[in-house]
């Protein structure tokens, strides 16, 4: 994980339009406007060297006002603040220069308000794109939703805000440990779906999906029972489209602190308007100790500065009663994300071309055309076409550029609908053009019949020598909305046994031994869609094309 740090540049032209949007000493009755309303702000860290201050994004405002109770701040950019003295700090975020409105509303009795406001121009350097693509995508318009890591032990945690950071045995120890997947306290928030959205602009957030969970710590705060799930009248910013804005972190804990030995990311994130991620403590701001692409570890401060506490989300979908699999395999060793469009990355992938049924009765003829495999905005596209009474498709595969023993393999991937179509991503030994299959071993990671897109299968093939003939053994897996969602199919491959998985989950395991060409043998990665043949069945005579789509191929070992 990169842990990255950015340096802020902020350029600030302000200018002065209004001081007052009521009359001088304009009563009504008991009711007293606000006058002489001013506004300044100054840039942290400005000197000779610096004249756009020191990077840090930071503007100080100070308002004033005559027969004035407090002051309302909108800053222009989706955020506001509120400060009875009339003093208050704003980081501005938005990479590039930009220009805002910043607008200052001081309060009078009865909640009349007189306003000034000031253009403000900021240039920013901020930017932590590797997060924002973890969180919402890497591409343009693409979204991504996360869930409630509830199938694992430690998702919710409570600390306190100034001496722990992640390691201290108050909170990772003493009160991780006590919650359990699928906590019952916790088991009705456990439906929300969060979805961040990737624009142009910047970064969009709503919640789609289920209640509020507000903690005791926090309900007395706002005078409603604890520790139980609320909907938006208790939590009014529960719901609604939200924009989300990405800064350095500035928290004791992001600065000094580290989780498992390793130190926070130091970006944070801030959902607009009060926004949330299912726990409702008052607060929008994000420490992210952690993201990979299935995994966000944040914290987050109650408002007031009570209590830190530490979440877990997955962006895959858990599913109660299914144990997730821990990996022995960790350090990335190879990885395809297909992040330049156009043909598959040749130093990655080779092709099998051609017709003839290949041994399964298959009818598609395999091409290298950008009609049948593209890359396009971060995904890999294996298209089957009919065309005319023949049928077109592609087969990716590794051998003799990356080939390998024992790992673990991971391939994210939403796969074809129609029916006929057959889907494949799967491992044949590297000794294939010397040997022979079934010699050479064959490990079916996930394969989907034409005619059932409900299940995936998951099979293991070789030569057994005590009958001198194939041998074969798998398993298959329920699999719901494969056509429409990503999932992702993996294979825990070590000396003393494989293990085919579904969304981490474990499908077929093959105990593993020297008689196996799974044992001391190298093998490579094969993608491709088949169309009729033993698996692929009778094709839908109004197909016309599918495509399988894959976000990335990675092997750890």
């Amino acid at each position: 994980m990169k842990n990255i740090k950015y340096y802020i540049g902020l350029f600030l032209t302000l200018v002065l339009i209004s001081t007052s949007c009521q009359d001088d000493d304009a009563v009504i009755g008991d009711l007293i406007a606000p006058t002489n309303v001013t506004i300044s702000a100054e840039v942290v860290g400005v000197d000779a060297e610096n004249p756009y201050g020191d990077g840090s994004g930071i503007v100080k405002f100070k308002s004033t006002a005559d027969n004035e109770i407090t002051y309302q701040f909108d800053f222009g950019d989706g955020k506001k603040g509120l400060s009875p003295s009339g003093e208050i700090e704003h980081r501005f975020t938005v990479t590039g220069v930009n220009t805002y409105t910043v607008v200052v509303n001081a309060v009078g009795t009865g909640g009349i308000m007189s306003s000034a406001t000031i253009n403000v121009e900021v240039f920013s350097s901020f930017s932590d794109l590797e997060a924002v693509e973890m969180l919402s995508g890497n591409v343009v318009g693409g979204s991504k939703t996360w869930y409630w890591s509830s199938n694992i032990p430690l998702h919710v945690g409570l600390g306190p805000v100034e001496d722990d950071y992640g390691n201290g045995e108050f909170a990772w120890e003493a009160w991780w440990n006590a919650i359990g997947p699928w906590d019952e306290e916790k088991y009705c928030m456990y439906t929300n779906e969060f979805v961040f959205t990737r624009l142009e602009e910047g970064v969009t957030f709503e919640q789609t999906v289920g209640p509020a969970f507000v903690p005791g710590t926090y309900a007395g705060v706002i005078g409603v029972d604890g520790d139980t799930c609320h909907d938006e009248t208790v939590a009014p910013t529960m719901f609604g489209l939200k924009n989300v804005s990405f800064a350095p972190s500035s928290s004791k804990a992001a600065v000094e602190g580290s989780y498992n030995e390793q130190p926070y990311r130091g970006t944070t994130f801030e959902i607009s308007d009060g926004g949330f991620m299912g726990w409702y403590v008052g607060a929008s701001t994000y420490d992210i100790i952690s993201i990979s692409d299935d995994l966000l570890e944040v914290r987050i401060i109650e408002a007031g500065g009570g209590n830190a506490w530490y979440h877990k989300f997955t962006s895959t979908k858990p599913v109660e009663g299914e144990a997730v699999f821990e990996s022995e395999y960790n350090t990335l060793a190879w990885s395809d994300e297909f992040d330049t469009n156009g043909a598959p990355d040749a130093a990655s992938w080779t092709y099998d071309l051609g017709a003839g049924g290949w041994g399964n009765g298959e009818v598609q003829t395999y091409t290298d055309n950008s009609s049948n495999v593209i890359v396009e905005d971060g995904i890999l596209k294996i298209t089957a076409i009919k065309e005319g009474s023949n049928y077109t498709s592609t087969r990716l595969k590794s051998i003799d550029l990356f080939e390998f023993k024992y790992g673990r393999v991971e391939v994210k991937a939403k796969l074809p609908s129609a029916q006929g179509t057959w889907p494949a991503i799967w491992m044949m030994g590297a000794n294939f053009p010397d040997v022979g299959w079934p010699h050479c071993g064959e490990i079916d990671i996930m394969e989907q019949t034409g005619w059932d897109k409900n299940t995936s299968l998951g099979t293991y093939h070789w030569f057994d020598s005590g009958t001198s003939a194939q041998a074969s053994y798998g398993e298959t897996s329920t699999i719901e909305n494969a056509a429409s969602e990503f999932h992702l199919y993996g294979l825990e491959w070590t000396p003393e046994k494989l293990t085919i998985l579904l969304d981490n989950v474990a499908v077929t395991v093959l105990d593993n031994n020297a008689d196996l060409p799974f044992y001391d043998k190298d093998f490579f990665l094969i993608l491709n869609v088949a169309m009729g043949g033993t698996l692929g069945g009778d094709i839908d005579p109004a197909f016309t094309q599918d495509t399988m789509e894959i976000d990335y191929v990675r092997v750890y070992q």
